[in-house]
This record gives C-alpha cells, structure tokens and sequence, in this order.
C-alpha cells in the first residue's frame, strides 16, 4: 500500500524525523505538534551547545507528567540528569491520556533556573495549563537536587508571560519563550536573580515576534532539506 503524502518523512534532525504533515501545520494557522516543537528544542540546544542546559522533549515532559507507575520513575529520570544542570525547560501539554500520543489542546512552558532553585510555569492563555504544570513540577522537583541533598524547589505562576492572541499559537509562545530563556542565559553579564528573564520575554515575545516565527521554524526546516 502506498504510503499517505502527509506521512512521507522529509527530514531526519538529531532525533527528531519531520514528516510531509508538519510543513502544512506551519504553513496555515495551526496548532503546533509534538514533532515542531521537539525540533525546535533540537535545534536551540545545537545553538547553544551547553552542558547547564537542558531542553526536555514533549514526548519525555509528557510521560514525566502522567507516568502511571511512580515507582518507575526514578530509572527514567536519572538518565536527564536533572540535578546537574542550571536551566531546564520543559514542554507542557494538557493531554493527560498516556494511550493517546499527541493528544491535547495547549501547549506552556515549566522552567527551573538552579542559582534561585525555582520552577516558572509560562502560560500564554490565562494559566490554563496549571494543572499539568503544577503535577509535573511535582514530579520532577525531588530530582532536581544533589544526591545528599534534596532540591527543596519552589513554584511560580508567572502571570505577566505574554499572551497569545488567537487559539492556536500557544507552541509557537513555547518556542519563542525557551528561545528567549536560553538567549538570556548565555548573555555574557551577571544575571539579576530578582526578575530573572522576565524582562527578556516582554521584550522579545511579542504578537509580531510570535507570529514570524512560524515562518521562521519554516524555512529552517527547508533550509535543512536543501542539504541533507
């Protein structure tokens, strides 16, 4: 049987295979999946090549989240090595189906900076994400600590993150949001522990900025078609 047009896979990036599907999703007024922003991460953590930084992909942020056997968490934890790093973002996803991949209708951003061992949940429609977000903190907070000493991570809503203007650009604000994040983690300079990146993201994750990133996560997935 010949295979769909829209499942006929266009790129392979680091671990990530794009398929026919996700051009036409970037090309009109759509939803982001899961595959664009595990790109997206993909390509932030190639330029900016750190070993303090760690982008978690949707698919590993999304069992984190709903993993139902918590006993089993720690063996797929440990592998991140959460504890040793100082930036950590990770994708969050209203699906709380663990049978159905892909599922879910929103997209926000948990972020934990260890100089003020904090998690920052970045929600572009009016926290609606808070849930998700809470549990996978949650979760994840008890790793985030050394072997002898646990993290003891707080929790912040942040309730001035930009906001999107329509229903369908939340993972577009998740991409322009880590990409700022991590902008404002390797600007050469002392980092301010008060606002941390918050004013990084006012400046930087606007409507206009938002929007051109969809051309933008576009034409370097084309771009890197041309040479593979």
């Amino acid at each position: 049987m010949r295979k769909c047009a829209a499942d006929e896979k266009i790129l392979s990036y680091n671990d990530v295979v794009l398929r026919r599907s996700d051009l036409d999703i970037l090309s009109g007024p759509h939803f982001l999946n899961d595959r664009i922003i595990e790109f997206y991460f993909s390509h932030l953590s190639s330029c900016h090549p750190s070993e303090d930084i760690l982008l978690v992909p949707p698919s590993i942020a999304f069992w984190l989240t709903n993993c139902p056997a918590i006993e089993s968490l720690k063996d797929f934890v440990e592998p991140l090595g959460l504890s040793a790093k100082k930036l950590v973002i990770f994708p969050v996803n209203n699906n709380d189906d663990v049978t159905k991949a892909g599922g879910g209708c929103h997209w926000s951003l948990l972020a934990f900076w260890r100089e003020t061992n904090i998690f920052v949940h970045h929600d572009s429609y009016e926290g609606m994400n808070k849930r998700p977000a809470k549990q996978l903190y949650t979760v994840v907070a008890g790793y985030m600590g050394t072997s002898n000493t646990a993290s003891g991570a707080s929790y912040l809503e942040d309730s001035n993150t930009p906001q999107q203007v329509n229903g369908y650009d939340c993972g577009l604000y998740v991409a322009a949001i880590a990409r700022a994040i991590c902008h404002w983690y390797v600007t050469s300079g002392p980092k301010d522990e008060e606002s941390l990146w918050f004013f990084a993201l006012n400046e930087q994750v606007t409507p206009s900025a938002v929007t051109g990133m969809r051309h933008e996560i576009l034409g370097l997935i084309k771009s890197l078609m041309a040479i593979e």
